[in-house]
């Protein structure tokens, strides 16, 4: 259910990942989509803001993550299971690395796709959403 007081509360946050900590910064996209930082927070619906994420390709990840870190995907077809390391998903497709950390943090229901579809990730340090007034968010991290 759509009010107009809860569409006009909605704002645009963009986050610059170049030299963050992956897993931090994703806990703090994940509190913004969800809405946990306003008071006017509900569980079981979406009060949160739309959240652009730009250089995605200069994450930094801790540890020996880079190369022991593994991400799955299953064709659908038997022996169909696909697994890529962290550095190779960071070299061919470096906004999935920060879309399936957030992704990960949000509820496991229709409540978390949608939550989902109010992040842009993006490669490099351009993004197409300049006519939404985007803020920088502050992470504490």
């Amino acid at each position: 259910m759509k009010t107009d007081e809860a569409l006009a509360q909605r704002r645009w946050y963009v986050v610059d990942a170049e030299g963050k900590v992956l897993g931090r910064m994703a806990t703090e996209i994940a509190k913004v989509l969800r809405g946990k930082n306003k008071p006017i927070f509900t569980p079981h619906a979406d009060t949160g803001d739309f959240v652009i994420v730009i250089n995605a390709r200069s994450v930094k990840l801790t540890g020996n993550k880079l190369e022991d870190k593994v991400y799955y995907r299953h064709t659908e077809y038997a022996g169909g299971i696909r697994s890529r390391s962290a550095s190779k998903l960071r070299e061919e497709q470096p906004q999935d690395l920060i879309r399936l950390a957030v992704k990960g943090m949000l509820p496991k229901n229709r409540l978390g796709r949608k939550l989902a579809t109010k992040l842009k990730v993006y490669a490099g340090p351009e993004h197409p959403h300049e006519a939404q007034k985007p803020q920088p968010l502050v992470l504490h991290s």
